[in-house]
């Protein structure tokens, strides 16, 4: 059986007037301030990328460790909350830190791009 077409613009209009008038605003409680983002990159001393190496952001009050790992281009990212933080980079057998940022202080949607390390890589002994 059809429904009366009365009845049909009688519900739409009804339940149109529910919908609400203007923006929807949301009073409701917001999640803790992210902080920023650190970046930078993992090269060799000869300039050549490190890949997959593993790079650490070490809060300094806590404790508390945030890891990315290094694109193929030696490149990383990551998201932290506000604090100060100390940088490490995963090193291999036969190598050493030539250049290693130092610590960092990140603020609300701080961007804090260069934290770049250089590995000295020994050549293998013969």
């Amino acid at each position: 059986m059809r429904a009366p077409m009365g009845l049909i613009l009688a519900v739409m209009v009804a339940a149109s007037s529910c919908m609400p008038r203007g923006p929807v605003v949301d009073t409701g409680s917001k999640p803790a301030n992210v902080g920023g983002t650190i970046s930078g990159t993992v090269r060799t001393a000869a300039g050549s990328p490190l890949s997959g190496r593993k790079v650490s952001a070490v809060d300094l009050s806590s404790g508390q460790r945030f890891e990315t790992a290094t694109a193929t281009t030696g490149g990383y990212t990551m998201k932290v909350p506000i604090g100060k933080y100390r940088l490490e980079v995963e090193l291999q057998a036969g190598e050493s830190l030539a250049e290693q940022p130092g610590e960092t202080e990140i603020n609300a949607s701080d961007m804090d791009a260069d934290r770049n390390f250089t590995v000295t890589v020994r050549p293998p002994s013969q």
